[in-house]
């Protein structure tokens, strides 16, 4: 079948799906949207090419769509994609970067889809291993409340031990019975195991103790395997045509088979405005180098475990794990002897010193103790993954001590993570850029856990294009890029660079406006203060003397969006009495709760109004009087001392080019068109939208700004 009849079918598809939706209008933006995946996803060659032999080179084909709210975009890419996949004989990954949209694609869009398809296929939901539950580790939990037992499963690090012994008796109790409950409710099934289906999932200090991890996994050795939730969530992978991930699972599985192969699939990223931060994220590391008894546990179970199944590789562990710890004190000795001065004089009330080394040049006196570290660091690995490789071994030739060799292999398998760790670190700590490459952001911590001073290293890529077309667009043959926001001050190229497809021929871009009529339905109020923005206390004072006044007039629902915690701590300091009951603040109730209360003190007819940050900025959708005016305190400017952002800024300084106008600018137009975007969600909404920084009409910038926000109303206001 041709390319054209493929695209040609699946445009009838996803008419056809329209035309059968009661009550649905049929808009124009969508379905360009829909004729630009279907043209996309046909043109792209899926499956192994084998050039050798004469066959043509691989076709890629990258479509990247900015659809404004309302377009409705799900159904843009869903219909037609899935009607190709069906034609092609293949599957669709849509990669998504909230669980909140792969719950309403997995909950609500997909099943609607299904029903009106005529060739059914079958829909699956992909999370993280760390996200299930392990039946094993609950169990014990549930019996004892910790996660170890003496001298057989001492499976956690010397803080987390600590933190435990601290722990009150009656806490201890109580979460016993919590696991203990949880467990039951497993047993019987009214639970899945999956941590985001619980009424009220836990904090991850509860989680963390009986969450499935890959590294202590044995998998279909596990005594528990024909209970365990993870696998049973892989089986449905495996049968269904349409995959729902998230830029974590994607970006952390490549080349691990979790999910379909790149090169044989259609690749969706929704909300792909956030995979550049999701890239970086995925691709730094660090390493602790005071905490360091959790490498003799290592060492002395590899070489139990090791000398039981007569794995010869065990030998150099002692040499190794000796050097590592001698090398980690050599290492903190060093780092504070260098940065200790600039460590201790920082204020720890805002989490842990840092220091940042300038253009990623490290003292030569560290490079010596990190290039041992990580020679010693692949030395220990590759003796424990000949102790894994025979512990699999037998685990298939004696399936009847399943259990015992499970507890063994977990043994090794909690602690393998933090030695992987300190190899990848040292690594990357070591990588020399050479003249005009692109070096690493390298830097280093200092806090104080009661008496003891905990000294890390961290390292990290600072350019997310680079990364991804090295990881990601290597192996891609289709994908379709979509999001409310992914052009910059009116333009796709910061977002193309950022995500590793600027320049890359076989990108296209398209540009969907919402149906909204923005200038009449919103109003953008640019309030302005006396005082300058950039002087901070002066600022905040006067622009929530204007904020109280503004909100006291609120009748049904807003929301007050803020840039920093200090900042909404003044404005929740001064509220007066009366205006106390009707604020919801972000972190005082668990998400859920505040916006289902929010909800119905509006239906009341009541005022409420939430005052949150910047996770309350996107993703929030609260249509009609949920949300009839929005606040924005401060242009949302990311914070100034992330030792990544400073790297690539210094970097970009090296090469005589502006780090604010081609990154502090482009980056802050799109999370302010995110906090915009919470206003008008649907198209009878009335919306006001408040701004109190009057950099947004007083500069150039300010300028480049307004061009990226929908075009509302402007009305200007003078200082009150």
């Amino acid at each position: 079948m041709s390319q054209q009849v493929w695209a040609a079918q699946a445009l009838e598809s996803f008419d056809a799906v329209v035309s059968a939706t009661e009550g649905f209008r049929s808009r124009a933006g969508q379905r360009l949207m829909a004729q630009q995946v279907a043209r996309t996803f046909s043109s792209a060659t899926l499956g192994k090419v084998d050039e050798e032999s004469g066959e043509a080179a691989p076709t890629r084909s990258i479509a990247v769509i900015q659809a404004g709210t309302g377009v409705g975009k799900s159904l843009a890419y869903c219909a037609p994609a899935i009607a190709l996949a069906l034609s092609r004989g293949t599957r669709v990954l849509i990669s998504t970067a909230t669980v909140a949209l792969q719950e309403q694609l997995v909950n609500k869009d997909l099943p609607a889809l299904a029903a009106m398809l005529p060739q059914p296929f079958k829909f699956a939901l992909a999370k993280g291993r760390g996200r299930y539950v392990c039946k094993l580790k609950l169990d014990r939990l549930a019996g004892t409340g910790e996660a170890e037992e003496e001298g057989e499963d001492d499976l956690f690090a010397e803080e987390e031990a600590a933190a435990r012994a601290k722990r009150p008796r009656h806490e201890t109790e109580a979460r016993i019975q919590f696991y203990s409950t949880m467990a039951q409710t497993l047993s019987k099934g009214a639970w899945d195991g999956d941590r985001d289906s619980l009424d009220t999932p836990p904090e991850p200090e509860v989680w963390s103790p009986v969450a499935a991890e890959g590294a202590s996994c044995t998998g279909k050795h596990c005594p528990a395997f024909s209970q365990c939730t993870y696998y049973d969530k892989r089986k449905e992978l495996v049968g269904a045509q349409v995959i729902v991930a998230n830029h974590d699972l994607l970006l952390s599985s490549l080349g691990a088979r979790v999910l379909p192969e790149l090169d044989n699939c259609l690749l969706v990223l929704d909300e792909a405005h956030h995979l550049p931060a999701t890239a970086l994220d995925q691709f730094a590391c660090s390493m602790d180098l005071s905490r360091i008894t959790w490498i003799e546990r290592l060492a002395s179970r590899g070489l139990r475990i090791g000398a039981l199944l007569e794995v010869e590789e065990i030998a150099d562990i002692p040499k190794h794990s000796a050097q590592l710890r001698q090398t980690l004190q050599d290492l903190a000795r060093i780092v504070m002897d260098v940065y200790g001065a600039q460590l201790k004089s920082q204020p720890s009330a805002w989490g842990p010193a840092r220091v940042r080394v300038p253009r990623g040049e490290l003292p030569e006196q560290l490079i010596a103790p990190l290039g041992l570290l990580a020679a010693s660091a692949e030395g220990f690995l590759d003796a424990l993954r000949a102790i894994s490789k025979a512990l699999r071994a037998e685990m298939r030739d004696k399936p009847d001590e399943a259990k015992r060799l499970s507890t063994l292999y977990a043994q090794i398998g909690m602690l393998a993570p933090r030695l992987e760790a300190l190899h990848a670190t040292a690594q990357l700590l070591l990588q020399d850029a050479p003249e005009g490459a692109v070096p690493a952001a390298k830097w280093f911590t200092l806090e104080v856990d009661g008496d003891f001073i905990v000294v890390k290293a961290h390292a990290s890529p600072i350019l997310p294009g680079t990364t991804l077309r090295n990881h990601l667009w290597s192996a891609v043959r289709g994908a379709v890029l979509t999001s409310a926001t992914l052009t910059s001050c009116g333009h796709f190229d910061f977002f193309l660079r950022e995500a590793g497809l600027h320049g890359d021929e076989a990108t296209t871009t398209l540009e969907v406006p919402s149906p909204f009529n923005y200038a009449a339905q919103g109003t953008l109020i640019a309030a302005e203060t006396r005082a300058d923005p950039k002087n901070a206390a002066q600022f905040t004072t006067e622009m929530v003397d204007a904020l109280l006044h503004d909100i006291a007039r609120v009748e049904y629902g807003a929301l007050v969006l803020f840039t920093s915690r200090e900042q909404m701590r003044q404005a929740v300091d001064a509220l007066p009495t009366a205006m106390r009951s009707v604020v919801l603040v972000q972190n005082a109730l668990p998400r859920t709760q505040l916006l289902r209360r929010h909800r119905e003190r509006v239906e009341n007819g009541e005022p409420s109004v939430i005052f949150g940050m910047q996770s309350f900025g996107e993703g929030l959708d609260l249509p009609g009087r949920l949300c009839e005016s929005v606040f924005i305190t401060k242009l949302p400017f990311a914070p100034p001392d992330d030792p990544v952002g400073e790297a690539r800024a210094e970097w970009l300084r090296a090469v005589g080019r502006d780090p604010f106008s081609e990154l502090v600018v482009p980056a802050t137009a799109i999370r302010l068109a995110q906090w915009v975007g919470r206003a008008i969600r649907t198209e009878e909404d009335m919306a006001h939208v408040y701004c109190y920084d009057k950099r947004l009409t007083r500069t150039s910038y300010g300028q480049r700004l307004l061009k990226g926000l929908p075009p509302f109303a402007l009305e200007q206001r003078a200082p009150l």
